[in-house]
């Protein structure tokens, strides 16, 4: 039987090309990886869907390494795998999304399913690799900066987002992002919580105090402004400039590496997902 256009337009997109976008994969993304996760959840329905989820397996405090393992699996898939393993990444997803949804009446309404959540959350990923290549080598080129945003849309069209609700131009997301972080608001108990998987909570092993308050003042820089107002964490002009040496300093060695080092963590957590589906074994 032949396949109608909706099928054929979800492999286009599930076979979309990301060969400018991976190129701000690199240190800085794993660097900012707290920050964006607190990006993400303040969107209060998508705060309150992690918090509230009733998956154990990918709760973070429950299951640490299968939800940092699925999480570091997506954006690999997303940014480096192919059309099949974009597809099974999306059934896997799926499949623990849809228990994700609010109880009638919550105070905070919410569905895992909701396009409009996904492309908040992918707008933060994509933000994430944008700001991670701005930190290594400066503002995108004006030649690849379109194709950079347009090829971000994969974080969300990977799940259910349509296409044509990512931005079409780089002005039409500067918008979007301003617009909707206007409007968030992080509650105390989301707060708490994120606070929590900064100081790194969630492990099991005795963390020094010298590594939390490192997590913490990094984190917090890489939040910026508005997101450090959230989430009421101090910053003065001395972080500022520690912050800034700091990146400098992270930024020549990611420079003096060849593109395949720069991406070796990602493209880690994508063999592990290749060598899952060749087993059959859940990606999940």
């Amino acid at each position: 039987m032949a396949e109608g256009p909706a099928a054929r337009r979800r492999q286009e997109l599930d076979g979309m090309d990301t060969s400018v976008l991976v190129q701000g994969v690199n240190a800085f993304v794993l660097l900012g990886g707290a920050a964006n996760v607190i990006m993400q959840l303040a969107n209060a329905p998508v705060g309150h869907g992690v918090m509230e989820s009733r998956v154990d397996e990918g709760n973070l405090f429950k299951n640490p390494r299968r939800r940092m393992r699925t999480t570091a699996a997506y954006l690999a898939v997303a940014l480096h795998g192919t059309a099949e393993e974009r597809a099974a990444m999306r059934r896997a997803t799926n499949s623990s999304h849809a228990q994700v949804r609010s109880e009638p009446g919550a105070p905070v309404a919410y569905n895992a399913f909701d396009p409009a959540l996904q492309k908040w959350v992918a707008a933060c990923l994509y933000k994430g690799v944008e700001d991670a290549y701005v930190l290594a080598h400066g503002p995108l080129p004006a030649d690849i900066a379109e194709d950079f945003l347009q090829q971000g849309k994969v974080f969300g069209t990977t799940l259910q987002m349509d296409a044509d609700a990512w931005p079409a131009t780089r002005a039409d997301f500067e918008e979007y992002w301003t617009t909707t972080t206007a409007g968030l608001a992080i509650d105390d108990r989301t707060r708490e919580f994120l606070l929590r998987v900064v100081n790194l909570d969630y492990l099991d092993a005795r963390i020094p105090a010298k590594v939390r308050r490192f997590r913490v003042w990094s984190t917090s820089g890489y939040l910026g402004p508005d997101f450090r107002r959230l989430m009421d964490l101090p910053w003065t002009e001395e972080d500022q400039a520690r912050f800034d040496r700091f990146n400098r300093r992270t930024a020549r060695i990611v420079r003096s590496l060849p593109a395949a080092a720069r991406q070796l963590p990602v493209r880690g957590h994508l063999r592990d997902v290749r060598r899952r589906m060749a087993r059959g074994e859940p990606l999940f």
